[in-house]
């Protein structure tokens, strides 16, 4: 039988079906059920779909999703000194999150525009990633005791725009965590892959992570169709209520939607 090769209009309709479309006044529900919220946003350096830098707008739509963790992309100025773009100090009084302590340049926030924060926990180690490929791009990865369970690797990531270089990225993603204790881990961030099958980065991961959680489109904002941000673990049953997050304000603080889901935290002591 002849196999197909994932096309763009194919995959955009896999997308959109998988799509968990929700009422724009929705607000994400209460915490009662002692799941753990996280999500993954590229802020697009804070600069919102019609045009205009404005951090305020990303802080306002953190705290819709009210995280527990969250990674966010391109925080940093992408060029010079890579200054943070984020008001961090109104962000952990709003929300309560804290950034995860990383060595980078005096002025930034993150490793290579990856800032990862998290609101309750102790973070046991940090290893920053430099990824390869002609882009600056990197990974962070922390160790975090949340509640006083076992420890959870989170793993934020951006890859890049080349499809082989993205393919690269993963690799070294999977080979730093062969070296690794082996612990739940969440990875998660902005791909840019939107492709299915042999040539996909995602392919690489399902080792790992698979199977993979049902692509959820995330951009364009205003009207997403592909899902280039990714939330995925390496146990099964771990992630749930996976979903992007779409209200007005999201639609138009940044190019991206942010992706949201929910922790089982039983599943991270197992």
């Amino acid at each position: 039988m002849k196999k197909t090769k994932p096309s763009l209009a194919r995959t955009m309709v896999t997308s959109i079906r998988n799509r968990r479309w929700r009422p724009a006044e929705r607000v994400v529900k209460a915490q009662v059920d002692g799941a753990l919220t996280v999500a993954s946003y590229n802020v697009h350096k804070c600069v919102g779909t019609d045009g205009r830098f404005d951090p305020e707008r990303i802080i306002d739509v953190i705290r819709e999703i009210g995280p527990d963790v969250i990674a966010l992309q391109e925080a940093d100025q992408r060029f010079g000194e890579r200054s943070g773009l984020l008001d961090l100090n109104r962000l952990r009084l709003e929300t309560g999150l804290l950034p995860v302590p990383v060595l980078t340049g005096p002025k930034s926030h993150g490793w290579r525009g990856n800032v990862l924060l998290f609101r309750e926990g102790i973070v046991r180690d940090v290893h920053q990633v430099a990824l390869p490929g002609l882009e600056p791009r990197g990974a962070l990865v922390a160790e975090i005791d949340i509640e006083g369970r076992a420890g959870l690797r989170v793993i934020a990531a951006h890859l890049g725009l080349l499809r082989w270089a993205r393919r690269q990225q993963a690799d070294v993603i999977l080979d730093l965590l062969q070296n690794r204790a082996e612990r739940a881990t969440l990875l998660m961030g902005d791909f840019n892959e939107w492709r299915l099958g042999p040539g996909s980065a995602l392919t690489r991961l399902e080792p790992v992570f698979g199977p993979l959680p049902p692509p959820i489109p995330s951009f364009p904002a205003r009207l997403p169709v592909l899902s280039l941000d990714r939330i995925m673990a390496n146990r099964s049953g771990l992630i749930a209520d996976l979903t992007a997050h779409d209200t007005p304000l999201a639609r138009l603080a940044s190019d991206h939607l942010p992706l949201t889901a929910r922790l089982d935290l039983s599943k991270v002591e197992e």
